[in-house]
């Protein structure tokens, strides 16, 4: 009998198929399996579930969910089909199902403690705390393990960080948690380290920091290993909240003393001991110091202990360690911030610095640093430290062209050091062009004579002399940005290109392209390097910018879609991701990280890049799909966009994107503040909401399109048709204040550093005139609205007014057109130019053509009954002399005139297509003046090649579209 425990259960094996088939991704044969299963075995409830699974993956929603619901009411209890609909519902994005199918069977298996434990699981998955709560502890009274118990206290401290009033969390769930602990305490049943790290958040959190200190300072503080030096830091935490300086003080010198490496440390040293001597704090007479060891209060101890840290490590005939070295120069910097004299006896900052360079040089890390603390430097002693340090560096012998090499990687290092220090105290930015014309001479060569250390590298790894070839970029984009000429960007493309060769996984190489493709208008070449950089999970939010903001802008409108995409799909993914880091995290007792995980969601949810990325996907849909493919209302329908509601959270909006992600050795004036950053995130803010009411106003004119008209107002209103006309105009008054919003942002006119935020479409998008354009052409379809109530016998003011609109909109639009002439690459002289403002132009322009259409197609769903009403009644009263309303008139004027614009426009991209086609690059003279060798011309060409086939891309993409909407204003008729 006990070997027969071991028979597999033949359901099992039965099932066996279907689950292979589903694995490897074969839904229709599972289906077709599981209903060869069905016929035999009606009652196998798990056939039933997989079957719905393969229907729910061949796109057959409805019908899977129908059929697994056939089997949830059943109340299944076995745990295939439990894992089966679990599965089913998560895929379908309804956890909550998952929460009643474990409610059931808990009710029916009340003492099973895997149906318990996936009920508490299936609660953390939609975040029902209280729930949570509860299930935790009727799985401890099942069962009673340490774990169990301590899942329900950390759904108590959940319930507090949820909870919308703080106060509720301080007097209610805190001090239940607190008191639940406590009693395992008492009982002694305290087992593993994450239950005191659990104990210790809830003291912390409720500013018990006396009583936290306690616990890790007392035997249960000797539980917490798993990190180095764990207890210290939650000690020196409790001590910094308490404001205990001189226990904070001594724990920092005493740790200093065991490891004179730990940064962190030397920080908390320093800030005790300010903060000691700006409250003339004096030790006792009697005792000791403190509980933590000797207190040190006095400038002179600090400077003694740090030099003392210095000398240790010059003794040492190992390689020294940096954290007393730049413990120094920090103790410089913060008695120079406070007036003090002392600074003089830790020495001279650039003798301290060229020590340093002369110990570190040849490390990577050297450069950032001494960067921190340049500012100590005066100017006049900048070009000394360079020179100084450039006699630390070993050169060979100068050759032909002037330059000596290095001999070794670490030599290498050392001149790249200088290099870049040079740059970053802006004495390469000082330099004339022809100074800087050498200097990229210089960098060149020491870029390709530095390849041959890296000939045994792997593709993945990058060569050692790559910075000096990022450097050569870097001063080339400042010729550009100063001369305006243009032959500096396309060398710079080519040193970059060449650089890519060499080292095909420098992401700094591909940043940097990608960034210049983007300001030459070009996304083609973008994507496949945006590919190629692999980005992984967060950085989808946090360098997506950089190609999402570019991809609408420039006429690419299905590698557009594509990189929407990427982004897109990390967000969706990222709700039902944390879950299962949530679940992990409650299954292995990392407490503490599950609050992290729950605002790592909520950050997410909340990025303006997000909101910017569904936003701009949507009608990036409806310009090339809508009115192709589908109408405007089912396209609207398709993405469930509702006017009235706006799902885009303004008040706790938080900007992700990581704007040093560039590699900047940039003087501190030339970088970055946070006064750009917050002018950046407004700029994107705003132009964001100019999109978000745009698409909600194209939802808003679709549902007022296909609704009934009866001129009965009770019945209008009924109808709620007069609802969705106050929406319209509810949304137009929002875009015109945003639009006035906007207006003041850009008088501003700010200038953002080169590497750092691009800046938004809103400017372009403005002086285009597209915005007013489409917002003139919305409030159209409002007045239409009125003339559709009003009827034509009483209206003559109001056609009179839609006629102008007619009128004004065609101009607009002429306007907007005349904005795009012009070449978007030429050659002159034998230089090539670009202006792909142009290009973007030409996008809006489209965009808005697109806009007017629309209104268009609605005007002829007004205006078609009224002219046939009007016939009847001509016909009726058998006249036919009398005049046709102005308004048909003039409609029929307006869609030949915007046949007319847009045959223009479609004229005007022949035109630039011939002539980009016609455009012969290999005349081009690149070496006249630039010391540029054969290959590097190669690469610059390629880089030419590269921007031209982008462009004539665009404008087939757009002269596609234009075409598309041509046909569709053909069928306007009424």
């Amino acid at each position: 009998m006990a070997a027969r425990g071991h028979v597999q259960d033949p359901n099992d094996r039965r099932l066996r198929p279907i689950y292979d088939y589903l694995d490897n991704g074969n839904n229709k044969m599972a289906i077709q399996q599981a209903d060869k299963l069905l016929k035999k075995h009606k009652d196998l409830h798990c056939a039933k579930v997989l079957k719905a699974i393969g229907l729910q993956r061949t796109g057959k929603q409805d019908e899977a969910f129908s059929l697994a619901q056939e089997v949830a009411t059943l109340e299944p209890t076995d745990d295939n089909s439990l894992q089966a609909l679990t599965i089913l519902y998560r895929e379908m994005h309804h956890p909550e199902l998952v929460t009643k199918l474990y409610e059931a069977a808990v009710k029916k298996v009340p003492l099973s403690e895997e149906y318990h434990s996936h009920l508490f699981m299936a609660y953390a998955r939609v975040g029902e705390y209280k729930k949570m709560q509860q299930a935790g502890m009727a799985l401890y009274k099942i069962v009673p393990k340490n774990p169990y118990y301590f899942w329900s206290v950390m759904s108590l401290v959940m319930q507090a960080i949820s909870a919308q009033d703080e106060k509720l969390a301080q007097t209610m769930f805190l001090p239940l948690a607190e008191r639940m602990v406590e009693k395992m305490v008492k009982e002694e049943k305290i087992e593993a380290e994450a239950e005191v790290q659990l104990y210790f958040m809830i003291l912390e959190r409720l500013g018990k920091c006396v009583e936290a200190l306690d616990v890790v300072r007392g035997p249960l503080g000797e539980k917490l290993t798993s990190e180095l030096r764990s207890r210290e830091n939650k000690c020196m935490m409790m001590y910094q909240r308490l404001q205990l300086w001189p226990e904070c003080n001594a724990l920092s010198y005493k740790l200093l003393l065991k490891n004179p490496d730990d940064w962190q440390f030397y920080l908390s040293y320093f800030d005790s001991l300010f903060h000691l001597m700006d409250k003339s704090w004096s030790q006792p007479e009697e005792g000791e110091h403190c509980v933590e060891g000797p207190v040190q209060t006095t400038v002179a101890e600090a400077v003694k202990f740090v030099v003392d840290r210095m000398e240790e490590q010059d003794k040492k005939e190992s390689r020294p360690l940096r954290g007393p070295y730049l413990a120094c120069l920090e103790l410089i910097h913060r008695l120079r911030q406070r007036g003090c004299p002392d600074e003089k006896e830790l020495g001279d900052p650039l003798e301290l610095m060229v020590q340093f360079f002369g110990k570190f040089g040849d490390k990577p890390c050297c450069i950032t640093d001494l960067k921190i603390y340049l500012h100590l430097l005066p100017p006049e002693q900048r070009s000394q430290f360079k020179k100084r340090l450039g006699e630390l560096v070993p050169l060979g012998e100068a050759g032909e062209d002037g330059f000596g090499f290095p001999g070794d990687t670490k030599a290498l290092q050392r001149h790249l050091c200088v290099c870049q220090l040079s740059r970053a105290l802006g004495l390469q930015h000082a330099l004339d062009t022809e100074g800087k014309l050498r200097l990229i001479t210089e960098l060149k060569a020491h870029y390709h004579h530095g390849l041959q250390f890296g000939k045994s590298c792997l593709k993945t790894e990058l060569q050692f002399s790559d910075m000096y070839c990022l450097m050569a970029a870097h001063v080339y984009v400042d010729l550009w940005t100063e001369t305006g000429d243009e032959n500096m960007l396309w060398q710079c493309l080519g040193v970059l290109e060449e650089g890519l060769s060499f080292s095909p996984s420098n992401a700094q190489f591909k940043l940097l392209l990608l960034l210049l493709f983007c300001r030459l208008g070009a996304f083609q070449p973008v994507v496949d390097l945006y590919s190629s950089l692999d980005a992984k999970h967060v950085q989808h939010d946090t360098i997506g910018y950089l190609l999402t903001r570019y991809a609408g802008s420039l006429g690419q409108f299905a590698a557009a879609s594509q990189s929407c995409n990427f982004s897109l799909r990390f967000f969706h993914s990222n709700q039902k991701d944390t879950s299962e880091y949530i679940i992990q995290a409650y299954k292995y007792g990392a407490f503490e990280k599950i609050p992290e995980f729950i605002a790592f969601r909520t950050r997410l949810n909340q990025s303006l890049h997000f909101a910017q990325v569904r936003t701009e996907r949507m009608l990036l849909d409806l310009y090339t799909e809508a009115d192709v493919t589908l109408s405007l209302e089912e396209s609207v329908k398709a993405m469930g966009v509702c006017p009235e509601e706006d799902d885009i959270p303004w008040d706790n909006m938080r900007d992700n994107r990581d704007l040093t992600v560039l590699v900047s050795w940039d003087p501190k004036d030339r970088e970055l503040t946070e006064e750009h950053r917050r002018l950046s995130l407004e700029e994107e803010s705003v132009w964001l909401k100019v999109r978000s009411l745009t698409l909600r106003l194209l939802a808003s004119l679709a549902l007022l399109g296909h609704a009934p008209s009866p001129r009965n107002s009770d019945k209008t209103n009924e109808n709620g048709i007069s609802a969705k006309s106050s929406t319209l105009q509810t949304l137009l008054s929002q875009l015109d204040q945003t639009l006035e919003t906007a207006a003041q942002i850009t008088e501003k006119q700010t200038q953002y550093p080169f590497l750092g935020p691009p800046s938004s479409r809103l400017a372009s998008a403005l002086s285009s005139g597209s915005c007013h354009c489409q917002a003139s052409a919305l409030q159209l379809s409002l007045t239409l609205r009125e003339l559709e109530t009003t009827g034509l016998d009483d209206s003559t003011e109001l056609q009179t007014q839609i006629c102008n609109a007619f009128k004004s909109s065609v101009a607009q639009l002429q306007e907007m057109l005349s904005r795009c002439k012009g070449e978007v690459l030429e050659m002159k002289d034998g230089r090539l130019t670009t202006r792909p403002s142009l290009l973007e132009t030409l996008v809006f322009f489209v965009e808005t053509v697109c806009v007017v259409l629309w209104v268009a197609s609605y005007s002829a769903s007004v205006l078609r009954p009224l002219k046939s009403s009007l016939q009847k009644k001509k016909k009726k009263k058998k006249d036919s002399s009398s005049a046709m309303p102005v308004v048909l008139c003039g409609f029929q004027e307006w869609t030949g005139s915007l046949q007319g614009v847009v045959t223009q426009a479609l004229d005007h991209v022949k035109g630039q297509e011939a002539s980009l086609t016609a455009l012969k690059l290999a005349a081009l003279t690149l070496e006249e003046g630039y010391s540029q060798t054969q290959e590097e011309c190669g690469f610059t060409r390629a880089a030419m090649d590269k921007v031209q086939s982008s462009y004539l891309g665009s404008l087939q993409e757009l002269g596609d579209l234009l075409r598309k909407r041509a046909d569709s204003l053909k069928s306007l008729k009424i």
